[in-house]
């Protein structure tokens, strides 16, 4: 089993990797070095592959000679622990702030139909909450 704190430890190249196996799927090295800006050596790569499958976040199947690595976590829970963290480190740990800053980056851009699903999803939330 995957430990949650390893996807706060992800290094900028590390998060890359990911992203590039979370796109695809599945990928070799090769195709991992291709696909990443301003690569390091392939080398390089292979290393942070071996690295990400000790962190228990990618896993490998061997096909003849070729090494196939992929997520170990869905693509989806992976978002929700790195969000997590982020809330929890740089909002006290308030969704309230969250929204507040995403609304005001979008400087006032969003659609009537935006808002009302906003507003749908924020009342859900709530009803979900008295629930408990």
């Amino acid at each position: 089993m995957m430990k949650k704190q390893n996807l706060k430890r992800l290094s900028r190249r590390e998060g890359q990797i990911m992203d590039i196996l979370y796109r695809s799927g599945e990928a070799k090295a090769a195709e991992v070095h291709a696909a990443l800006p301003d690569p390091p050596s392939y080398s390089s790569v292979r290393a942070l592959l071996v690295v990400l499958e000790e962190k228990g976040l990618v896993k490998h199947r061997r096909d003849g000679r070729a090494y196939f690595y992929s997520p170990t976590i869905s693509h989806t829970a992976a978002s929700r622990s790195a969000l997590m963290h982020l809330v929890k480190t740089f909002f006290e740990d308030s969704v309230e702030q969250v929204v507040a800053t995403l609304l005001s980056m979008s400087g006032g851009k969003m659609s009537d139909e935006e808002y009302r699903k906003l507003r749908r999803l924020l009342d859900s939330a709530r009803e979900r909450g008295e629930k408990k």
